[in-house]
């Protein structure tokens, strides 16, 4: 998802990952904090961004119910698999939905709603499990993934996720219009049987079929809801091992065990409570001290109480990059390449992480592609190095001349930097905002906001700078790539550029994986010398857990955190 964005959106809480994405959980500075797809806000002010519940006494672990209470940073905007792109959405939805294919607890690949299947160069055929069922107990059909899937090609839904159907026939032509729905590359053979016709061989297709946009929904119910499908608990219908029972907007959630599920037995868990909705990282970490959540994110200041208290601190790296995306649309000085270069020149993300965000397990950002992708033999970062940064202020000066002359003006005008309204993206704009105007004069004025009206501002181009991030949706290094294709709604920018389209149609067509790994070299080194973007870091995450919770999975590539296979240990401590 995200994830922006989100499967990996695709973006936990010193910055809760919002958007992967997806992977691609959009992954987004602004969505930095609790339950990572990846990703995500905290407030300045305690209070003002706590929501309560109706949660009472509940806590963490309660063993007589069987049930754990969490809590979230932020709502899901809705749950409408075709439509999310942001992490909370992802995570949420890996819970109460299911695929064709999904993720064990090793994070391997396995069967879910599909038993079994066989992938080609030119088509994919899935045999769909007959005991599959929606949580109103009628049988999930090869139907109910031909009608999602043609729905998120629809041009007419505008899915941020359509161009992962680019890779069935025809997926391309109908999400642009110029065929009807039907025409994609996917029918059902029977009730039970679910071919599908590949527009190029997809070496990854496995792997894609398991992210939330290839999810199931059933077109009779879909078209009872009257749009609103996805909007509350009651507009929709479930087929994953939990199913959402109550969702109080703004407060709280309640994901209750499905028992129509077909493997039912294997959920050990009875509910998962989200008793708490809040941006604040202090509150989500006083909220675990006080034994009324189940695990929390850690903050650098809140690392030396976590360790006083002898409490279980775990790491993981998320998957997740962040970086200062620039508006390349008509209209918006930051399509100059003289002025973008010359704040590159002046960039230091070594000097962000370890002296601004100060969180450990982060690296600085060096290219598109972080470094625990693989290449062909081993990581894709090993084989083909990102370039090496370049700190040079007086010959940034001279750019910065040059884009003056080439704009026309004796100043370059403010420049609005948009941001989430967390304290880590307060304190990260501000830092830039002082580098800028210490070396290079440029005044930056920062814009703050909330979740929803800044993923807004983003998909209207309102911004001439806004801090991003992105995660995996699928485990290839396409869930970064073709981030920035001409033809991605994801590319908030509006970049384009002809030869870096070609490499992702190279990367997409090719089942060759040395060529495939050659084409996003060219991706990075066209990123980072049309200065598309300003990688940060790579974040890593820090996080506290319950003694008596057992089995709750941290992911780069799909639902994070991961409870499905999570229980209850209650001879613990």
């Amino acid at each position: 998802m995200s994830q922006s964005p989100a499967s990996n959106l695709p973006a936990t809480d010193t910055e809760d990952s919002f958007v992967r994405s997806a992977g691609r959980q959009l992954l987004l500075y602004t969505l930095a904090t609790v339950v990572a797809l990846g990703g995500l806000m905290f407030l300045l002010d305690a209070l003002a961004g706590l929501v309560g519940s109706n949660s009472g006494n509940t806590s963490a672990v309660e063993v007589e119910s069987n049930m754990i209470t969490i809590s979230l940073s932020d709502e899901p905007p809705q749950l409408d698999s075709g439509q999310g792109a942001d992490q909370i959405s992802g995570m949420v939805l890996g819970h109460i939905m299911e695929g064709l294919i999904i993720r064990d607890a090793h994070s391997n690949l396995v069967p879910g709603v599909a038993e079994s299947w066989q992938i080609n160069e030119q088509d994919a055929t899935f045999q769909l499990r007959k005991d599959a069922r929606w949580s109103d107990g009628q049988p999930v059909t090869a139907h109910d993934f031909v009608f999602a899937w043609r729905k998120a090609a629809d041009p007419a839904q505008a899915s941020e996720y359509a161009f992962l159907m680019y890779n069935l026939k025809n997926g391309e032509a109908v999400s642009k219009g110029e065929m009807p729905l039907e025409a994609l590359g996917v029918e059902a053979a029977d009730d039970h049987t679910l071919h599908v016709e590949l527009e190029r061989p997809t070496a990854f297709f496995d792997k894609l079929v398991a992210f939330q946009t290839y999810y199931p929904i059933r077109e009779d119910f879909f078209l009872s809801t009257n749009g609103r499908y996805g909007a509350d608990a009651h507009e929709m219908l479930y087929n994953g091992r939990f199913k959402l029972t109550s969702w109080v907007h703004g407060a709280s959630m309640m994901m209750e065990k499905n028992e129509h599920y077909w493997n039912k037995d294997d959920v050990r868990l009875d509910a998962i409570k989200v008793g708490y909705i809040t941006r604040d990282g202090h509150s989500r970490f006083n909220f675990f001290k006080d034994n009324k959540i189940a695990y929390a994110q850690l903050q650098a200041e809140q690392l030396s109480s976590a360790m006083e208290n002898r409490f279980h601190i775990q790491r993981y790296q998320d998957g997740s990059l962040f970086y200062l995306e620039f508006n390349h649309r008509e209209g918006h000085v930051t399509r100059n390449w003289h002025l973008r270069r010359a704040m590159q020149l002046v960039t230091d993300a070594g000097e962000l992480v370890n002296k601004v965000t100060k969180l450990p397990g982060y690296l600085p950002g060096r290219s598109l592609f972080p470094v625990y992708l693989r290449g062909v033999h081993g990581t894709f970062r090993e084989e083909f190095p990102a370039p090496e940064p370049e700190l040079d202020p007086k010959l940034a000066l001279q750019h910065l001349a040059q884009a003056r002359q080439e704009l026309g003006v004796e100043t370059i005008p403010p420049l609005t930097l948009l941001i989430g309204d967390t304290p880590l993206s307060k304190s990260q704009a501000e830092y830039f905002q002082s580098v800028y105007q210490e070396k290079l004069g440029l005044q930056i004025k920062i814009d703050a906001q909330i979740f929803k009206q800044r993923l807004d501002k983003m998909s209207r181009g309102d911004f001439d700078i806004v801090m991003a991030g992105w995660g995996p949706d699928y485990d290839d290094a396409l869930t970064f790539g073709d981030l920035f294709a001409s033809w991605n709604l994801n590319n908030h920018g509006q970049w384009g550029n002809q030869e870096y389209d070609r490499m992702v149609a190279i990367a997409q067509n090719s089942i060759d994986q040395p060529q495939r790994m050659a084409a996003f070299a060219r991706m990075q080194e066209l990123i980072h010398d049309e200065v598309v973007i300003l990688p940060h870091y790579e974040r890593g995450n820090s996080y506290v857990t319950h003694p008596q919770l057992k089995g709750m999975v941290r992911r780069a590539v799909g639902a994070d955190p991961d409870l499905r296979y999570a229980y209850i240990d209650a001879s613990a401590p």
